[in-house]
């Protein structure tokens, strides 16, 4: 099938060709002017529904594990349609704060068996629908083993066998344009920056009660991604910080971080791990 690509110029299998069953209409890349921020480092006690204290264009990146609503402590009780309206409203927010030519990753499973539901696929089309554009997803492996969990369903029977999953998705996207326009000091070496683009991601899961949250990634998950998306005092925002991972992978690296979180309780563990685990 013949392909074509968006733009007008340029060639190379990364310039995003689309064959002709896909969208007609040509992405146009524009840039917008950005700004400071005058937060940092900073953990907001409220909802990111409304980011007020950040301003348009100042988020150089996002990365977040949004809740999936179904019954975590660290989840609320809404129905579908209220969920999906509030995670509109984030993301609408993190749309406005993100610079243009920034970069947002959203961290998510696919859960259920009965039926299975593919929370990758409607928050990709959500992100997509507000704006952002799709640059590709990483599949976090976070385990190796057979034995990563016991779901077996029909066990040694074709009668109904369950398919387990050892890995999640991290979508990754740009606001405007794919090209981070500002110029910074990278922190990438060699090595790294060949193995954090590649597809697949090899990361051992976090421990809940270790970390005394019900739904940790683990440091090396935002470390990676910011470290491959941003420079040095950039600006890095988690809406949905929970127990402070975002954060203290931006400290590692050198750069800032601003978050939000409902609950006081998980507030207190973040700022407990940041002076503990960040030198």
């Amino acid at each position: 099938m013949k392909k074509k690509s968006f733009f007008k110029s340029g060639s190379g299998s990364r310039k995003a060709f689309v064959s002709t069953f896909q969208d007609k209409k040509e992405l146009v890349e524009v840039l917008n002017a950005n700004n400071n921020s005058d937060i940092k480092d900073t953990i907001f006690h409220k909802s990111s529904e409304n980011m007020e204290e950040l301003k348009n264009n100042s988020v150089s990146l996002t990365v977040t594990s949004p809740p999936y609503n179904i019954g975590k402590d660290s989840d609320l009780d809404l129905t579908d349609e209220q969920y999906w309206l509030m995670m509109e409203k984030v993301f609408t927010e993190t749309y406005r704060v993100t610079q243009s030519g920034g970069r947002i990753v959203v961290n998510v499973a696919n859960l259920g068996r009965k039926p299975y539901i593919p929370f990758s696929k409607y928050f990709t089309e959500l992100l997509i629908d507000l704006g952002f554009i799709m640059r590709g997803e990483i599949i976090w492996q976070k385990s190796k083993g057979a034995n990563a969990n016991f779901a077996w369903g029909s066990w040694l029977s074709a009668s109904n066998p369950v398919i387990r999953d050892i890995h999640e998705y991290c979508l990754v996207f740009s606001k405007d344009t794919f090209k981070k326009p500002s110029k910074g000091e990278s922190s990438l070496e060699k090595e790294e920056f060949m193995e954090s683009t590649l597809s697949v991601w090899n990361i051992n899961a976090a421990r809940a009660k270790k970390i005394g949250h019900p739904a940790p990634f683990p440091v090396e998950l935002p470390y990676k991604f910011i470290n491959l998306y941003t420079y040095k005092n950039d600006l890095v925002l988690d809406p949905f910080i929970g127990s402070g991972t975002t954060a203290i992978a931006a400290k590692k690296l050198n750069r800032n971080y601003v978050g939000y979180e409902i609950e006081k309780e998980y507030i207190k563990v973040a700022n407990n791990r940041l002076e503990n685990e960040v030198n």
